[in-house]
């Protein structure tokens, strides 16, 4: 991989850059080597870093431009971030070990893009909506206000850490709040780099704040801070339970985009070609670490065998090796501790009965880095461990069923219900079984269609809220009703009802 010098990073807090003596070490999951040292953030950084943005945002110095005023300069921020596009790139993907292909155009492709989105919406949302004229019980005219709702926390994850912050920040600066984000402590550097840019390029100091540090101390307190208005949080079930539990202290607002176990339904008149390319896509892109990865393929049971032949012939051919080679199309997972984690997934998997039709370990011929191969797992049980509980790795379970209601019932029996996808040839069968899956997301002949024009978010436990879409603002703007009375006197008004023995 290409190397990046070691260099250190620090904190952004009120348009300062503030250091600790303590720091986070960022290891490149490919090489294993050192890439760079960030300050470390602790409950009292993020004290500071609310204040500030609590400050900022009283002053009005963002709270109170026009939207056509932040759109501007959010797409000025965009654009400025296009221009340094290959250092964001090279930030991921040696923190995370995404593909050079995955990280230009997912995880830095589709974060500038969205962001020019929330900029868009903040030129086109409502904020201010008159309601119907009334007369009764007196002529009057309500207006709703949207309003920004102060200070919002941002709590990311590690496996897309600049586009799914810019899904937090990007509606809430387009609605007017300050942003105080806490990125994981694995994979800060993209952010960090981000909100340089933007106030370089129009941002008031202390709109933005980005404190790395760890999640029991620095997010637990950005979690429960009396002074955040609103966290929003992407990651892990577990720890958004966490997250709310400590909203609830103080009411705030909460948006949770958690985990998934994503069911990929093949039909008995699916195209194979296309299928299996489409599932091999939908579990293996990123190493399975997408929270919408479909890592259930859901099968006829007479097509069971010759689809799983099918995918091991497929993904035979994926090339797994250094993220910075255009040609690889699989690179490391995150850290020694998830490789250890996935490959107790398989061995347990082996434990219950599943057949490991491929893969199943460490790729051989790769000596450093966190790997694991590509892994198809046939003969698997909807009970079986592997198959309800999040592996977030390059880890397939091929389940088979009898019947079409079946097929449903297999992918709606899961505590998760984020993404689904759907395999036929008849797109009535395919809306009709989408129609019955329990997931905020079903794509019929595709896989990982993020569409900024619709909203995204799960049912059941993969969280609450949604983020994109034409009403994401929604989620950062509170309503305000302001009634305005008509009638012109007193006498026109119902007062007597109260008041009828007022002149007595």
């Amino acid at each position: 991989m290409t190397s990046i010098d070691v260099q250190h990073y620090s904190m952004l807090i009120g348009g300062e850059r503030v250091d600790t003596d303590d720091t986070m070490t960022i290891i490149n999951p490919a090489d294993e080597s050192v890439v760079a040292t960030v300050a470390k953030g602790t409950a009292t950084h993020i004290d500071a870093a609310v204040a500030a943005a609590k400050s900022t945002f009283e002053s009005g110095a963002w709270s109170g431009k026009t939207p056509q005023e932040r759109a501007q300069i959010m797409r000025a921020i965009a654009a400025a971030a296009n221009d340094q596009v290959e250092e964001l790139v090279e930030l991921e993907m040696s923190a995370n070990g995404a593909t050079v292909r995955q990280a230009t155009g997912f995880h830095v492709g589709y974060a500038l893009a969205h962001f020019n989105f929330f900029a868009d919406l903040a030129d086109t949302y409502q904020f201010v909506r008159p309601a119907p004229v009334v007369s009764f019980p007196a002529l009057a005219q309500s207006v709703v206000h949207r309003e920004p709702l102060g200070v919002v926390g941002a709590i990311a994850p590690w496996n897309f850490p600049l586009l799914l912050t810019l899904w937090k920040v990007g509606p809430a600066l387009a609605a007017g709040n300050s942003v105080v984000v806490k990125p994981d402590e694995h994979t800060p550097l993209s952010m960090l780099k981000f909100a340089e840019i933007a106030e370089a390029n129009g941002l008031p100091r202390g709109v933005l704040n980005v404190v790395p540090g760890d999640g029991r101390d620095a997010g637990a307190r950005l979690a429960s801070h009396p002074d955040v208005a609103k966290i929003a949080f992407t990651g892990s079930t577990q720890i958004g339970r966490e997250i709310m539990k400590l909203a609830s202290g103080t009411v705030k607002e909460v948006t949770l985009e958690l985990g998934g176990k994503g069911p990929s339904i093949v039909l008995d008149d699916a195209d194979l070609d296309m299928a299996v390319d489409g599932v091999l896509y939908g579990c293996f892109t990123y190493s399975g670490q997408i929270c919408e990865s479909g890592t259930r393929a859901i099968v006829p049971r007479e097509l069971h065998d010759e689809f799983v032949s099918r995918l091991i012939e497929r993904a035979k051919t994926i090339v797994v090796g250094a993220p910075d080679d255009w040609d690889t199309d699989m690179g490391p997972v995150i850290n020694a501790k998830q490789q250890a984690r996935i490959l107790s997934y398989i061995d347990g998997a082996k434990a219950e009965g599943a057949t490991v039709a491929l893969g199943g370990g460490k790729p051989d011929g790769i000596d450093r880095g966190f790997y694991v191969e590509p892994t198809i797992l046939a003969n698997v049980d909807n009970s079986m461990t592997v198959a309800r509980e999040e592996i977030f790795g390059p880890v397939l379970s091929v389940i088979a069923y009898d019947t079409e209601d079946e097929a449903v019932a297999i992918a709606n029996d899961s505590e998760y219900g984020l993404a689904a996808s759907v395999w036929t040839r008849d797109n009535a069968r395919g809306l009709a079984v989408a129609d019955a899956v329990q997931c905020g997301s079903v794509w019929i002949n595709d896989a990982h269609q993020i569409n900024a024009q619709v909203p995204f978010g799960g049912y059941k436990q993969s969280g609450i809220g949604r983020e994109l879409g034409p009403d994401a603002l929604d989620e950062y703007t509170q309503a305000k009703a302001v009634h305005l009375d008509l009638s012109g006197g007193r006498d026109a008004k119902p007062y007597d009802i109260l008041l009828s023995h007022a002149d007595d």
